[in-house]
């Protein structure tokens, strides 16, 4: 099996989009407003323009994705957000290899950036242990849709201390 993590590239933007699409169905079906889940085309591809977006690909085929902005009205922090793995994928660690690169990879030894901020829904009904199990807490909330909320949550990839050691 073929593994590669890198850089997605407007190429990417239909197989991302396809990608994204169906790992958000069930977030459709839950009634929850992430922009994501009703993202066409045209946003994956503004989104690949405007930000930076890594795939981890498998034998050739996007598996998973996940891009990273900044968000600085609310934090100096790199932002994650579209995180998708493609349902054939499910269940086989993938998301969690691609979260993990991206972390320790991007964020941590490139960016040389002490933590990542992602968000997620309150009315979902696993996402919110799920990313607490990984290292995330929760440190901010604003009203997402009329009836949810978005949840911001911060895991601290290394302290300033270790730096200076």
């Amino acid at each position: 099996m073929s593994e590669i993590y890198r850089l997605a590239t407007i190429e990417d933007a239909e197989e991302q989009f396809n990608v994204i699409h169906d790992a958000y169905a069930s977030i459709r079906e839950l009634g929850i407003t992430f922009k994501a889940a009703n993202a066409g085309i045209e946003d994956i591809r503004e989104n690949l323009a405007a930000n930076t977006s890594y795939v981890l690909e498998i034998n050739g085929s996007i598996a998973a994705t996940l891009s990273l902005k900044n968000l600085p009205e609310l934090t100096e922090l790199p932002f994650l957000y579209w995180f998708a793995v493609a349902p054939a994928f499910k269940n086989q660690g993938v998301g969690n290899r691609l979260l993990a690169y991206v972390e320790e990879v991007i964020v941590r030894d490139t960016l040389l950036a002490a933590g990542v901020v992602l968000a997620t829904s309150k009315k979902h009904p696993w996402l919110l242990p799920m990313y607490e199990r990984k290292g995330y807490a929760a440190f901010f909330e604003r009203p997402l849709g009329e009836t949810d909320t978005l949840v911001f949550m911060k895991k601290t990839l290394f302290s300033h201390a270790d730096i200076a050691q």
